[in-house]
């Protein structure tokens, strides 16, 4: 572990030399992460993009990209692009980035079940919004919209998810 790497503790994730509150899937911490259980999955996970509104937000980092009308984000196990960020028209189901709320703002995407995505084994693990401190997520970590947009700030290339198990 570094300081650069966002440790999950019992009182928060600590990230350089900071904790910040969050909240974790509603199940809690699983080792045996399955799609819709609502666990955020054990392990050590990468950070492999950042994604963000760029109607509602600035950009947050120079790596970040902006989330459009037309991305999705395949949740559907009998899609050949599941746990993938895809672009309408999908046909299969699909999260829809692009919300109404702000959860998705700001989107950091780790690499749980990603890049070559195991069917059912979980997708859309991401670092976002909270709706409000304490209420759970289906399995991301979430953080308040100051803190989430400080972190993303700090993030540096390697920079990792660490989740211990349960």
């Amino acid at each position: 572990m570094t300081p650069q790497d966002l440790v999950l503790t019992p009182k928060g994730v600590r990230f350089m030399g900071r904790r910040f509150p969050c909240t974790i899937g509603k199940t809690g911490i699983s080792t045996s992460k399955r799609e819709g259980d609502g666990a955020s999955p054990a392990g050590v996970h990468e950070l492999v993009g950042m994604l963000y509104r760029p109607d509602r937000i600035a950009k947050p980092a120079s790596w970040a990209e902006p989330i459009g009308p037309g991305d999705l984000w395949s949740d559907d196990t009998s899609d050949p692009d599941y746990n993938q960020l895809v672009k309408v028209p999908h046909h299969f189901s699909h999260e829809r980035l692009l919300r109404a709320d702000p959860l998705y703002d700001l989107v950091i995407v780790t690499d749980w079940n990603w890049a070559n995505a195991e069917p059912g084994k979980g997708s859309a693990i991401f670092i976002h919004q909270w709706r409000r401190p304490g209420y759970a997520t289906e399995g991301c970590v979430a953080f308040s919209r100051p803190d989430l947009h400080w972190i993303a700030r700090h993030l540096q290339p390697g920079s990792r998810l660490i989740i211990p198990g349960a």
